[in-house]
């Protein structure tokens, strides 16, 4: 099953950079022998200035079609990281060819396109910094990755 970040603004280097890279690398890796990944980066940028709703448009247009959508949204799913690994397992067991996961700019993601989610996922009910989220995204995503795969980075 083939995961995409669509994601707005560019990520430039620096700390997070680093930490997003060293964790995708890290997913991929271990994702391979489970069927999981690899993971594309689609980021966008609306250099128009106009708002959340053409953000939404460049997200939805990244989007690979017939890709779940799961948006990131503080109104979303709280999951635990056991949780959100069984969700990932689920989907790749159902058959799933793409899941696309949609982070918003500053503003957050437009209700049109929130609301055409398939799935919601909530960091907590603090507001994160888009660049911190796509942090806490890749490396859950290989915490989800070594759960599935029976490895010992997560401890309960």
């Amino acid at each position: 099953m083939r995961l995409h970040l669509c994601t707005v603004g560019r990520l430039r280097a620096g700390p997070e950079r680093t930490l997003v890279d060293d964790y995708l690398g890290r997913f991929d890796k271990t994702g391979r022998a489970l069927s999981l990944g690899p993971v594309s980066q689609h980021e966008v940028e609306d250099k128009r200035g106009g708002g959340m709703e053409a953000e939404a448009e460049l997200l939805a247009r990244a989007v690979p079609s017939g890709a779940l959508l799961a948006v990131l949204d503080e109104r979303g799913r709280v999951l635990s990281s056991p949780e959100f690994a069984a969700q990932i397992g689920g989907w790749r067991d159902s058959g799933r060819q793409d899941v696309a996961f949609v982070i918003g700019g500053a503003d957050g993601i437009a209700p049109a396109l929130r609301d055409r989610a398939d799935f919601a996922l909530s960091f907590g009910r603090m507001v994160w910094p888009h660049m911190l989220v796509r942090v806490m995204l890749a490396e859950q995503l290989y915490r989800a990755a070594t759960i599935l795969a029976g490895g010992p980075y997560h401890r309960v």
